[in-house]
């Protein structure tokens, strides 16, 4: 088993709901990333979702374009990223790593090359938002070298396209829980909760919520329905301008640990 496969076993025999944070690598601060990465494990983190910066991140709002511009802005690349995540596992070699991003940067690096460097440094799986299900066949180097493809469903999915992301979906199957971009504040708790349930009765993968979960509150009422719920935004707004370890993983335990804390009272 991999080890995202291994950790939401872990979740559901132990009835619990998994914790998947994201941040940027490279912001607040490229220096203190692992560190970032290890506070977050710290706080309650059961996997790890690392932002690729990537200076067009359509699917993303104001906050993670931010970050995004920030680490760009100081020479953070996706040769950085591995880097950091082979540093982190020298520590950690249990938590899923996940990376979040864009095509361009992997296609740039070249799919082979990324699939063999991201398995050798321990990345886990990764999550390209403008790589549909119907263009898979790009990335088969990555699922071939061993890398869980994520994929995306939202409102707007068509039936027969949600049977189709269902039947493939390795890893976990990441609903967006609403059609928009990042960190808007918009939650229908009843309709994400019809929608997950009819995903649940047909994916072999666990579901992750995510999109719009700010708060231990908004957090603990997708914990109901959800194996996983995804925050972001909130965090990676909460992390700007820190700029020592020490306030990184300050900041860190102060918003993470009350979303860990409600979603085990859940």
């Amino acid at each position: 088993m991999s080890r995202i496969d291994q950790r939401f076993a872990s979740l559901k025999a132990a009835g619990r709901t998994g914790l998947i944070p994201f941040v940027t690598a490279g912001d607040p601060a490229p220096e203190h990333t692992v560190a970032l990465m290890h506070a977050l494990v710290a706080a309650g983190a059961d996997l790890i979702e690392l932002g690729v910066p990537f200076s067009d991140p359509m699917a993303d709002g104001p906050v993670i374009q931010h970050a995004s511009e920030r680490a760009l802005a100081r020479g953070v690349g996706l040769a950085d990223v591995l880097r950091w995540v082979g540093e982190f596992r020298q520590r950690d070699a249990d938590t899923p790593v996940v990376l979040m991003g864009y095509l361009n940067p992997v296609e740039i690096h070249g799919y082979a090359r990324f699939a063999s460097e991201a398995v050798q440094a321990g990345v886990d799986g990764v999550l390209l938002v403008d790589c549909p299900l119907e263009e898979s066949e790009v990335t088969a180097p990555l699922r071939e070298a061993g890398l869980a493809q994520i994929l995306l469903a939202a409102p707007t999915t068509a039936p027969e396209r949600l049977d189709r992301l269902c039947a493939s979906a390795e890893g976990f199957l990441y609903y967006v829980s609403f059609a928009g971009i990042t960190g808007a504040a918009k939650l229908s708790t009843a309709d994400i909760a019809a929608r997950v349930a009819d995903i649940r009765a047909k994916s072999r993968a666990p579901v992750a919520v995510g999109f719009g979960v700010r708060d231990a509150e908004s957090a603990k009422a997708i914990a109901g329905f959800a194996d996983a719920v995804v925050i972001g935004s909130a965090l990676v707004e909460r992390l700007a301008g820190a700029a020592s370890e020490a306030e990184i993983t300050g900041r860190v335990a102060a918003f993470l640990r009350p979303v860990r804390e409600a979603l085990d009272a859940r």
